[in-house]
């Protein structure tokens, strides 16, 4: 029936259920909400990520909640998932669209007790959602950044809110506290030496790829970023860009080498989630350079692998 659909031929995430009023979303316990959204294009040429949403929902329809490898867990006998479908953008008017993701996570999102999870999109649209958290919940907050790259340039042209500058506008958002801004799995020249100097400048720590490689324990790992984004926060946000991910595992995204394998993403996320997070989001995923859509397959083991861990939170 067409009322089973967020839109047109798209199912709802991990066959959640579809929410279409308030009494809905009092019913689930995390909410997918997507973000079809392609601002300006900071190298190379258009990349389809506007597309992600809609592909990381056909893909996920797939799959169960059942984790063999977590102790046999099925995420879905402890929590309730739903969908709320897509925040409307306005191609025209960046700022404008960033104005309606903060008004939608504020309205439907913050203002809940949910565990909302976003699809992007570009990496802009965590400047505004983390705003639209700070807003509602007047909480101090600290983010787990697991990104190859900084995205943290001052402007891109006259754009203050393209892919490569949420991170320098959550530099300025009160709210945020910068000391706990964990930019994580930074790696590779497509980095400009200004952008570890402005983390640097603001306050921001940095864990490289190779600091997560060499560690002796990734486990321990986990628990010194975590420790590190929770202090003096009240909250802590986990933000995902698909290229944290080497180019092997991640064929649908940014072409960056030398990145995480999809168990140390896995593994990261899982811990993160155990610790304690109030929401996250998973960016950047181009469903037209790949075939096989294997990296918006990914995504519903990365989503199910934070829920597993919030349900061992307790939270």
């Amino acid at each position: 029936m067409a009322d089973e659909f967020v839109y047109g031929n798209t199912p709802c995430f991990l066959n959640s259920k579809k929410i279409h009023s308030k009494e809905d979303a009092e019913e689930v316990d995390a909410v997918i909400y997507g973000v079809p959204w392609e601002g300006g294009v900071t190298w190379g040429n258009y990349t389809s990520c506007e597309m992600g949403p809609k592909s990381m929902r056909l893909a996920s329809g797939r799959y169960s909640g059942f984790l063999p490898e977590l102790d046999g867990i099925d995420v879905f006998e402890h929590m309730a998932l739903g969908d709320m479908g897509d925040v409307t953008i306005n191609w025209n008017d960046p700022e404008e669209t960033m104005d309606r993701i903060t008004r939608f996570t504020k309205e439907h999102l913050w203002s809940r007790s949910v565990f909302p999870i976003g699809l992007g999109g570009d990496h802009s649209i965590t400047y505004p959602i983390i705003k639209g958290l700070v807003e509602e919940r007047k909480k101090k907050v600290g983010i787990i950044h697991l990104d190859a790259h900084y995205d943290n340039a001052m402007t891109f042209g006259n754009d203050k809110y393209a892919r490569n500058t949420p991170f320098a506008r959550l530099y300025e958002l009160d709210g945020v506290r910068n000391e706990s801004l964990i930019h994580t799995g930074i790696h590779g020249p497509r980095n400009k030496p200004e952008s570890g100097k402005y983390a640097n400048e603001a306050g921001a720590v940095t864990i490289t790829v190779r600091d997560i490689r060499e560690c002796e324990d990734i486990y321990q790992m986990a628990d010194h970023i975590y420790k590190k984004a929770s202090k003096n926060v009240d909250v802590v946000y986990l933000s995902i860009c698909s290229d944290i991910l080497d180019y092997a595992f991640n064929p649908g995204g940014p072409p960056d080498a030398n990145g995480l394998t999809s168990y140390e993403l896995l593994t990261l996320v899982h811990e993160f989630g155990k610790k304690g997070i109030v929401g996250m989001d998973f960016v950047e995923v181009y469903p037209e350079t790949d075939v096989n859509q294997f990296s918006a397959h990914l995504a519903s083991t990365i989503i199910l692998y934070a829920l597993a861990g919030v349900v061992k939170s307790g939270s």
